[in-house]
């Protein structure tokens, strides 16, 4: 028994919660396979597909099968023009019909032409949503995945401050010992190294809390914990000319394309309405009457039948006409919604483009100071021990390098935003 105790207390601090170790690829990978509304969006392009048929469009036959039988009992009086009566009660009656019947357009305006390419077009526009909503889960995983690794940037930093305060204590502890420290020294001490540790646990929240943010873009139904080793690349040869050139490219503006087209295909549908349309019918029809009474106790008929229907349409208040100029409306609405849409994109590459560059240029910079306010930290310590410097001194040095840490992570992680968003813009996210 003796032995056992010892082995578990000798693996205990190996005993803990698997993390599973999640690369930018694996969270992107399982993204793209589980996440909800990219499920959604393939579902919605699933269906324009399916609905993109002649059939929809209405440019296949019909045709239908129909059968009654009909049973009656009534009381008969006739009178004809011979002079006989007829006066019988509760006579009994039945009626046979069936028949198979077949339609098709021959013509209508063009109407099943007009909309076979709506069709047709509203399939290609759900397939460029659906990589829209890639594109921008994508984005958004990225841009969640890259803010734990600022999170856990900051936790390194805030883990140094803690270092330092301890060693800061540990200093004017010595000190106190021998007489050359007041007591309140060394409660602010004591109070930093506090302060720090709360710090710890409060970071470690908010980065557990991003990792279960990262999950649900994942489409994970169960969360789990995982642990990410990583750090912020950033892509330094961006160009604005060559985003601003292939900002037509975004799924969502040739979206909008799409959608004056489609608008375009339904004031032909409208159009359609105004011209005279022709159907063919045919089939074969059967019918059988028996009564037990009167002057005709049997009648059967069957046999084929062909004919054609011509529709005019000649009036009816001017409502095709409004529809049509409505439709046509909503063309030019979609062209300015494209053009806004396009000058949007401009926009935001214009202000992100003047943000990634304006961070690259500050992150050499930042991390020289970095450096310096590491090396400042160190120095002013050994100084402090050698009572040449004061506490306040050591607090503002370590504030500094806090500062200094916190800064360069912002701007690493600003100018990956940056970067992510311009390339999202132009349909070019890679991973």
């Amino acid at each position: 028994m003796k032995k056992v105790l010892i082995f578990i207390i000798l693996l205990s601090p190996f005993i803990s919660v698997a993390q599973q170790q999640l690369t930018i690829k694996n969270a992107i990978d399982t993204a793209l396979r589980n996440n909800f509304d990219i499920q959604i969006a393939k579902n919605n392009t699933d269906i324009n597909k399916i609905n993109n048929t002649f059939g929809v469009a209405g440019g296949l036959p019909s045709i239908n099968i129909a059968a009654g039988d009909n049973s009656s009992i009534y009381n008969l009086n006739q009178k004809l023009s011979s002079g006989v009566n007829i006066n019988d009660n509760n006579v009994t009656g039945s009626t046979i019909n069936a028949g198979l019947s077949a339609g098709m357009v021959l013509f209508n305006g063009f109407k099943i032409t007009a909309t076979k390419e709506k069709l047709s077009l509203l399939q290609k526009q759900s397939e460029l949503q659906l990589n829209q909503q890639i594109q921008n889960t994508i984005a958004a995983l990225m841009v969640t995945y890259y803010d734990i690794l600022r999170q856990q940037s900051y936790l390194n930093i805030i883990k140094s401050s803690l270092d330092i305060s301890s060693k800061k204590s540990e200093i004017i502890t010595e000190k106190h010992n021998v007489g050359m420290a007041n007591d309140a020294d060394l409660l602010q001490a004591q109070m930093d190294v506090n302060m720090a540790e709360q710090n710890i646990k409060s970071q470690q929240l908010v980065i557990e809390q991003d990792k279960i943010n990262l999950l649900q873009l994942m489409g994970v139904k169960h969360f789990f914990s995982l642990s990410i080793q990583d750090t912020i690349l950033i892509d330094k040869n961006i160009q604005k000319d060559a985003i601003i050139k292939y900002l037509e490219n975004n799924p969502q503006y040739l979206s909008a394309e799409q959608q004056i087209k489609i608008n375009e295909q339904i004031v032909k549908e409208l159009k359609s309405q105004r011209y005279p349309s022709i159907r063919v019918n045919t089939g074969y029809n059967f019918s059988f009457n028996n009564s037990s009474a009167g002057t005709t106790l049997l009648n059967q008929n069957y046999g084929p039948a062909i004919g054609a229907t011509l529709q005019i349409p000649i009036f009816n208040g001017t409502i095709y006409k409004t529809q049509q100029d409505v439709a046509l409306y909503n063309v030019k609405n979609a062209e300015l919604q494209k053009e806004n849409l396009l000058n949007s994109f401009k926009t935001d590459a214009e202000k992100t483009f003047l943000s990634y560059q304006n961070t690259l240029q500050q992150i050499n910079s930042q991390q020289i100071n970095f450096e310096n306010a590491q090396k400042l930290v160190a120095i002013v310590l050994l100084r402090f021990q050698l009572n040449q410097t004061t506490i306040l001194d050591v607090k503002a040095a370590q504030s500094s390098y806090e500062n200094a840490g916190y800064m360069l992570v912002n701007l690493q992680y600003a100018a990956k935003t940056a970067e992510i968003e311009l390339k999202r813009l132009i349909y070019n996210l890679s991973y």
